[in-house]
């Protein structure tokens, strides 16, 4: 039997991909879809098995919700261009009723799915501790579900077609192979970027033909991935999981050392799959939304947030934060707001609101657990608190003549916000919210340099040779965001140099994850982290 277990497996990179690429290549146009459809469903089916079902019913279930909205909306246009104008208001709002109660429907179907394989276990386990707190003899029975890869990621993605149809922004797909080929394409089925179906669905369907200059900058954005997760990523791993699994043991000290490692390993990691399944997409000609904009270069956690999985961060601004702060309620919070706290402080009333559904819907959508939940109110706390001090910091910046953005200050704003980042992934990375809170207090109260004078930190996995392998990719990755940040296009410059150039580039790429890549002895290969979600 076929199978693989991530797009950094030997079966995705040297069969499933090139394989598709080859039939790609040589077929006409109408063809093309098809193999791209067979290696997705293939892809899938591979890494999930029969539970393939959830995707095929998902697809399914959203196709037919479009072609109801679009039905509902045709009735209602003829309605209304027949209705005197004195009923026209009537007719609208009873259609109206319609599609909200429809698009719910779907929205209910698919998050209750979701909720339901992901999250039953750790609700069934809560209330059962509720139970016994309350002194009652009431025990919910824990079940279980097998949940597959990427339900997190193409479930949010059937929640913004069925939004989308039903807010006129998209005409319901009738080809059910296009949606399905939207749903399901293999380089982002996994860990995403979360598409919208106006992004990309015509993408997909259009597939031209394999352009060179498509295939040289996707493959090397393939091998920039390889390179952050298996040189990076997957050689802090060990480390890592000995700190964390085993905190008790360890000073403060050892555990920031692995907190920041922690950081570094999951921007490694989820920023290397995404640039191997952008590169993969560009391949085939489609441009994916770009999920990572340098986020270590933010100022506040706000942008932080705007930086890192980009896609995430979008979708729920359009599909809570808005729906929320514009709901009759909020919008009368605002109004009376506005009055009494004035144009800053007003809004924020009912944008705290809805920033709190968005940053409970984030916790809880990366896992189920309390050290989740309490991720996102950590991050809630700290994006309210900037958002209700900024005009003290205005003030207190002409006050003291502080220049902004002069680079002392960008520099303390940018490691300030580093640091919260690393804390917040602290909870994020622990195995509970007991643990994260009982490794942050020996963080802060027995913080000792004595593992890194005696050098024992080095014998924990990681060392003096792993740190600089580390350390040296760092740069390079450092560098080329660097100049990202100031708006080089790397491989396009990269494009117009010699073929010499290019030819050592791409040669040292490969020779860096041959010879520094983490694998081999000692080794366990480490599945993309967010693959989990």
């Amino acid at each position: 039997m076929f199978s693989l277990s991530s797009y950094f497996s030997v079966q995705y990179l040297v069969l499933l991909l090139p394989a598709t690429v080859g039939l790609y290549a040589v077929l006409p146009q109408k063809p093309r879809r098809v193999v791209l459809l067979l290696a997705s469903y293939l892809f899938f089916w591979a890494i999930s098995g029969k539970l393939i079902a959830y995707l095929l019913f998902s697809t399914l279930s959203v196709h037919h919700i479009g072609l109801w909205l679009e039905g509902i909306q045709a009735e209602r246009d003829r309605c209304l261009a027949a209705a005197p104008k004195e009923e026209r208001k009537a007719v609208r709002g009873r259609f109206q009723r319609q599609l909200t109660g429809i698009v719910a429907f779907g929205v209910v179907l698919h998050l209750g799915l979701l909720l339901l394989v992901k999250y039953t276990p750790f609700f069934a386990t809560n209330l059962n501790h509720l139970f016994q707190l309350l002194g009652l003899s009431l025990t919910v029975n824990i079940p279980s579900f097998a949940m597959p890869i990427g339900i997190s990621f193409y479930t949010l993605q059937a929640v913004s077609y069925c939004f989308d149809v039903y807010r006129g922004k998209i005409p319901a797909d009738r080809n059910l192979f296009r949606l399905a080929l939207f749903m399901s394409f293999f380089p982002q089925i996994m860990e995403g970027p979360i598409c919208r179906y106006g992004d990309t669905a015509h993408q997909l369907w259009a597939v031209p033909p394999i352009r060179w200059e498509n295939f040289l900058f996707g493959v090397q954005r393939i091998l920039f991935g390889l390179m952050k997760k298996v040189v990076v990523a997957d050689r802090l791993n060990l480390f890592i999981r000995q700190v964390f699994s085993g905190y008790a043991e360890y000073d403060g000290f050892v555990i920031a050392v692995a907190v920041v490692c922690y950081t570094i390993q999951l921007y490694m990691d989820f920023s290397g799959t995404m640039d191997l399944v952008m590169g993969s997409g560009q391949i085939f000609g489609v441009t994916l939304p770009e999920n990572f904009r340098r986020p270590f270069f933010s100022r506040n956690i706000a942008e932080f947030w705007r930086r890192w999985h980009v896609t995430l961060g979008t979708w729920f601004k359009d599909y809570v934060f808005y729906p929320v702060s514009m709901a009759k309620p909020m919008k009368k919070l605002t109004s009376w707001g506005r009055k009494r706290l004035g144009p800053h402080y007003g809004p924020l009333l009912a944008g705290s609101v809805a920033l709190f559904c968005v940053w409970l819907g984030n916790g809880l959508w990366h896992g189920a657990g309390w050290h989740f939940i309490f991720f996102g109110m950590y991050h809630f706390f700290w994006i309210l608190l900037e958002n209700l001090t900024e005009p003290l910091t205005l003030r207190w910046a002409e006050r003291f003549h502080v220049n902004r953005e002069c680079l002392p200050y960008r520099g303390f704003q940018i490691a300030r916000t580093a640091v919260l980042v690393c804390i917040g992934e602290l909870f994020f990375r622990a195995d509970g919210l007991r643990a994260g809170l009982a490794m942050f207090r020996k963080m802060v109260t027995e913080f000792s340099l004595t593992t890194l004078r005696d050098g024992t930190i080095f014998s924990l996995g990681l060392d003096k040779k792993d740190c600089l392998v580390v350390f040296l990719t760092l740069v390079v990755v450092f560098v080329v965001e660097v100049l990202q940040e100031r708006g080089h296009h790397i491989r396009k410059e990269l494009s117009q140099r010699s073929v010499a150039v290019q030819w050592l580039v791409g040669y040292g790429l490969i020779l860096g994850i041959v010879v520094f890549g983490a694998y081999g002895i000692g080794y366990v290969p480490v599945d993309p982290i967010y693959a989990q979600f």
